[in-house]
């Protein structure tokens, strides 16, 4: 099959969804199958340059500037030729998947899908959840509007809705239903999940080394996100300084982020009195980041609101132990193979879960890892959710094949 996933960015720093994409296109291509993207990027950037798979980049806004209109432009990226370019090429794809909402990508979508025969599933990726709405009410309200004439159809129409988990599924079902629009979707799980980690290289160790030199060879937890407050980097960030005097290991808060956020995230470190056992490395790559996950005591990830979290399923796949927070939405896969620990979303809760993590002693640390790699190939291998999509696009290509010869046959009987 020719699939076609249309989403806001490639670009890794900006976060969300690509990374996930990425990866399922690489077991797409393992099963023969290929991947393009449709993207609001602008044509030539970095990001489009560097892509793994083809990019038709639709961008016409540059993606830049700190202010509120600025904000407001990069996040609508509004292009029309987007929807052009679905009307015109949809029809040369076997298969569409919608990653994300709430952006133009959604919209052309929306729009250059609604009068075509291709079938598309629309992979939400945890944007309908509830926490949006009570952190930014005026944008729930805006979404709301939006909802009406854009999301809601475009969902409603699609082959599917592809969710990662049930609390997602249900979470979405009691935010977004409602008296004037009933939820009614083609609901499918289809869990989620990375590739298989490389193998462990010392290459990588010196890649990670060379990146945090002043971690001077001491244990680290790590933080492998976007720094952003919905990442709950203060939660972790103050309630590691809270404990810090009782831990053995530094904090590494490795991500790309806001200039200004990371800045702020900074100041806190050094309030906390521990500045010098809390490092920034800025985003990892490559052989850095797995350098990074391979060489971490455990990954931690205390977010306010996290549908699934790649990094948590590359760190399971690395036989590293996880610390989150029970609003990520497969904390409880976690808490039941006991392959990490669980926490509140709050500084108390992340401070006792690094001291009860300190605690354990490496034979204990070493059992939880090994459960690690069981869950990973149990539950968040990313070729079970690919097989799941491509039979999804199998079932509807049957069904249109079926449609359209009794559509025949029916032409011809009345010829007759």
């Amino acid at each position: 099959m020719k699939i076609l996933h249309v989403v806001a960015s490639c670009d890794r720093a900006e976060g969300g969804v690509i990374e996930g994409v990425f990866k399922l296109g690489d077991t797409f291509r393992a099963m023969g199958h290929s991947q393009e993207l449709l993207t609001l990027d602008l044509p030539g950037s970095p990001a489009v340059l560097e892509s793994p798979v083809p990019v038709h980049a639709m961008g016409s806004v540059q993606p830049g500037g700190s202010m509120p209109w600025a904000k407001l432009r990069r996040w609508a990226r509004r292009s029309p030729k987007a929807v052009r370019w679905l009307q015109q090429y949809a029809a040369d794809y076997d298969a569409i998947v919608v990653d994300g909402l709430w952006n133009y990508a959604t919209r052309g979508a929306r729009l250059g899908l609604a009068k075509q025969d291709v079938p598309y599933v629309v992979f939400p990726h945890g944007m309908l959840d509830p926490w949006f709405k009570a952190r930014y009410p005026l944008k729930h309200f805006a979404k709301s509007l939006l909802w009406s004439f854009n999301e809601g159809p475009l969902l409603r129409q699609a082959e599917a809705v592809a969710f990662t988990s049930a609390t997602e599924r249900d979470l979405a079902r009691e935010t977004w239903s409602h008296w004037w629009a009933p939820w009614r979707m083609r609901e499918q799980l289809v869990g989620f999940g990375t590739s298989l980690p490389p193998s462990k290289t010392e290459k990588m160790a010196q890649a990670f080394r060379g990146a945090v030199p002043e971690l001077a060879g001491r244990p680290y937890i790590l933080f492998l996100s976007r720094l952003h407050e919905k990442k709950g980097c203060e939660v972790l960030l103050n309630g590691y300084g809270a404990v810090a005097d009782k831990v053995d290991f530094d904090l590494v808060m490795a991500g790309p982020g806001n200039p200004q956020y990371a800045r702020e995230l900074q100041a806190l470190a050094k309030e906390s009195g521990s500045e010098a056992r809390i490092h920034f490395p800025g985003m990892l790559t490559g052989e850095a980041k797995w350098g990074a996950l391979y060489g971490c005591e455990a990954m931690a990830l205390t977010s306010h609101q996290e549908n699934f979290g790649v990094v948590v399923a590359e760190s399971l796949g690395c036989g590293r132990p996880v610390i989150i927070s029970d609003q990520v939405n497969i904390h409880q896969e976690v808490a039941d193979a006991q392959a990490g620990l669980i926490c509140a979303d709050n500084q108390d809760g992340a401070a006792a879960a690094l001291l009860a993590f300190s605690e354990l002693g490496t034979a204990e640390r070493k059992v939880m890892g090994a459960r690690c790699k069981d869950l990973f190939e149990a539950k968040f291998d990313i070729a079970k959710t690919a097989a799941l999509l491509a039979r999804i696009f199998e079932d509807a290509s049957k069904l249109r094949t079926a449609a359209s010869e009794v559509g025949k046959l029916d032409k011809t009987l009345s010829y007759k």
